[in-house]
C-alpha cells in the first residue's frame, strides 16, 4: 500500500480545524480525485498539482490517485490545500519521506510552473494550527508576515514545490526546512495622520466625540454639509486607546480573510476605521457572499469605528441589519450548509444631513425638498436603530469667530490622555464583572445596587421613562453615558450634572435646529 499524509487547515469564518490530507496510489487506471467535500476551487486541485509536479521535476505516476480531506464531513474551500495535496501524493509515491511531513501544516496554492502562491486566511489558519499543538507551518512568501504574528509556531517559507521536495528529500534533520526571515514593511512612510486639532470650533461635537471614546458609545451627527461631521468621525480613532493583543489578532485575521495585505510581522494596535460607501450592499456591510462567506464592514471595524457618512442615503434594509450586531457584538450569517460567526464589536458613527439637499437648516429658505421627501429621508433612520445610538448631536455651521487666534483646538494626544485615564477607571470598576467599558455594562446592573443612583439624581430620567419619552433601552443607555461623563470628570459616580448632560446629548435628536 502506498500512502502519504500531511496536514492543512479548513476555515469556517475565523474558526479553523486541522485537516488530514491523505493520499493513496493504487495500480489501477490513471485517475486523480479529491474527496471530503471540496468546493469547486479545491476540487480542481488535481490539474494544478499534476502540472506543478511535472514542471518541478517530480512527475506523478500514471496510476489511480485518491486524496481524502478528513474529516470528510467538513466543507473545504479554496486553493490553499494544493501544497498539502501535492506533498501527500509525492510521499505516497516515495519521492519524499512521509514521516517528515506528517506533523507539518502546509498552506498555499500551486501555479502550473510549481510556484507556491499566497492565499487568503493564513493568519486564522496558523492560529488554528497553534491551538491544535502544531509547531511547524509552511506558507507562501506573500503570507510570511501574517503567519509570524502567531506565537509558538515556527514559520517556514517555500517559494516553489521544487524547493519543498528538495528540503524533504534531504537526509539531515527531522525538520530540514529553513526558518523564514522576519518580514519587514518596506512601504514609504504614510502622510501625517489626522488630528483633532484640525477641527475648528464645534465644542459640543468635540465633547461628544471625547465621550464616545471614553465609554465606547455610538454617535449620530446631524447637520448641513461642510460643517465638519466627517472630520470629527475620522478623528475619533486618534483618541481611542490601542487595541489589546487578542483583539488586534482578530482584526488581522479578518484582514487576512478579506485579502488585505499584511506586510509587517508586528501587530498593528491601531483601532480600525472603516467607512463604506452608501451604495454598499447588505453583504458588503454585514458579511456574506456566494460560496465563501466573507466578513463585512462591521467585522472589519471590530474594535474600532464604523463610519456611515450620508447615512440617510443607505438602503433601509442595510441599516436595519445593524440593529442585532449593535446589541450582541457579533454577526451570524446562516447558509444552508454552514453557520458562520464573525466578531463585530464596533463603535457606530453616523453622519446625516437634515434633508436630501442638506439645506433644511435654520429657517430652511434654501431647501428645495418637499415635506414628503424630508419625511422619507428621515425615516431611513428608524426609531429602533436610533434608539441604540447613545449620543445624538447637532453639528452647526462654524462662524469666523470660532477661528480665534489660530483656529486650533486641543490635539488628539491631549484628549487621548484623558480618555485613557477614564478607561482606566472603568477597567478598575468593571473588570471583575467581565466588562471593559461603560457601553458593555448591562442596564439591569446599573439599576441595581451597588451601582443604582439616588432617585433625586435620576428623577428626570424616571419621568421621561414614565411618559414614554425614553424607552427602557434609552434609559439604560443614558445611564451608561452618564457614567462616562463622570469618568471623564474624575468622579466615582455620576452627579446630577452628568445625568443632565447625558440626557441632553441623547435628547437633541435628529432634527436640525
Amino acid at each position: 500500500m502506498r500512502l502519504g499524509r500531511t496536514l492543512s487547515v479548513a476555515l469556517s469564518g475565523l474558526d479553523g480545524r486541522l485537516v488530514d490530507v491523505e493520499a493513496h496510489i493504487s495500480a489501477q487506471l490513471p485517475h486523480f480525485s479529491v474527496t471530503g467535500l471540496p468546493d469547486k476551487a479545491c476540487g480542481q486541485a488535481p490539474d494544478r498539482v499534476k502540472s506543478a509536479a511535472a514542471t518541478s521535476g517530480s512527475p506523478l505516476p500514471a496510476s489511480r490517485i485518491t486524496v481524502n480531506l478528513s474529516p470528510a464531513s467538513l466543507p473545504k474551500q479554496g486553493t490553499g490545500f494544493d501544497v498539502a495535496i501535492a506533498l501527500a501524493v509525492l510521499a505516497a509515491h516515495g519521492v519524499i519521506d512521509g514521516r517528515r511531513i506528517a506533523r507539518v501544516v502546509h498552506l498555499g496554492e500551486l501555479g502550473l510552473d510549481g510556484r507556491v502562491r499566497g492565499v487568503r486566511g493564513i493568519l486564522p489558519s496558523v492560529l488554528a494550527a497553534a491551538r491544535a499543538g502544531i509547531t511547524h507551518v509552511v506558507v507562501p512568501p506573500e503570507n510570511v508576515a501574517e503567519a509570524q504574528l502567531v506565537d509558538g509556531v515556527v514559520v517556514h517559507c517555500a517559494p516553489s514545490l521544487a524547493t519543498l521536495v528538495a528540503w524533504y528529500a534531504a537526509r539531515a534533520g527531522v525538520h530540514p526546512l529553513p526558518v523564514a526571515a522576519p518580514a519587514t514593511d518596506d512601504r514609504p512612510a504614510t502622510t501625517k495622520t489626522p488630528d483633532l486639532a484640525d477641527v475648528v470650533g464645534q465644542p459640543e461635537p468635540r465633547l461628544a466625540i471625547e465621550l464616545a471614546a471614553v465609554g465606547q458609545h455610538h454617535i449620530l451627527m446631524n447637520g448641513p454639509p461642510g460643517v465638519g461631521k466627517t472630520m470629527l468621525a475620522e478623528r475619533l480613532v486618534t483618541v481611542l486607546p490601542p487595541l489589546s493583543r487578542e483583539r488586534a489578532l482578530q482584526n488581522h485575521a479578518i484582514r487576512s480573510l478579506t485579502g488585505d495585505e499584511i506586510r509587517a510581522s508586528e501587530l498593528d494596535l491601531t483601532p480600525p476605521f472603516v467607512a463604506p460607501h452608501h451604495s454598499a450592499s447588505m453583504a458588503a456591510i454585514t458579511g456574506g457572499g456566494s460560496g465563501v462567506v466573507l466578513p463585512g464592514a462591521i467585522s472589519r471595524a471590530h474594535g474600532g469605528v464604523l463610519f456611515l457618512d450620508e447615512a440617510g442615503e443607505f438602503k433601509t434594509s442595510v441599516l436595519q441589519q445593524l440593529r442585532q450586531p449593535l446589541e450582541s457584538g457579533e454577526v451570524t450569517i446562516a447558509r444552508a450548509k454552514q453557520l458562520v460567526r464573525y466578531p463585530a464589536q464596533f463603535q457606530l458613527v453616523m453622519a446625516t444631513n437634515p434633508c436630501p439637499c442638506g439645506q433644511a437648516w435654520g429657517k430652511g429658505i434654501d431647501c428645495v425638498c418637499s415635506a414628503l421627501e424630508q419625511r422619507s429621508y428621515k425615516a431611513k433612520l428608524s426609531g429602533p436603530l436610533v434608539d441604540r445610538i447613545d449620543i445624538q448631536v447637532v453639528v452647526e455651521p462654524v462662524s469666523r469667530a470660532a477661528f480665534g487666534d489660530d483656529g486650533a483646538g486641543e490635539s488628539s494626544a491631549v484628549v487621548r490622555q484623558r480618555v485613557l485615564q477614564a478607561r482606566g477607571a472603568q477597567v478598575e470598576r468593571w473588570a471583575k464583572h467581565g466588562w471593559e467599558t461603560n457601553a458593555q455594562v448591562p442596564g439591569h446592573a446599573l439599576r441595581r445596587r451597588p451601582w443604582r443612583l439616588p432617585g433625586d439624581r435620576t428623577a428626570a430620567l424616571d419621568r421621561a421613562l414614565d411618559i414614554g419619552v425614553l424607552t427602557l433601552r434609552g434609559y439604560d443607555r443614558t445611564l451608561r453615558l452618564a457614567w462616562s461623563c463622570a469618568d471623564l470628570g474624575g468622579r466615582t459616580s455620576p452627579a446630577l450634572a452628568d445625568i443632565e448632560l447625558a440626557y441632553t446629548l441623547r435628547g437633541v435628536g435628529r432634527e436640525a435646529a
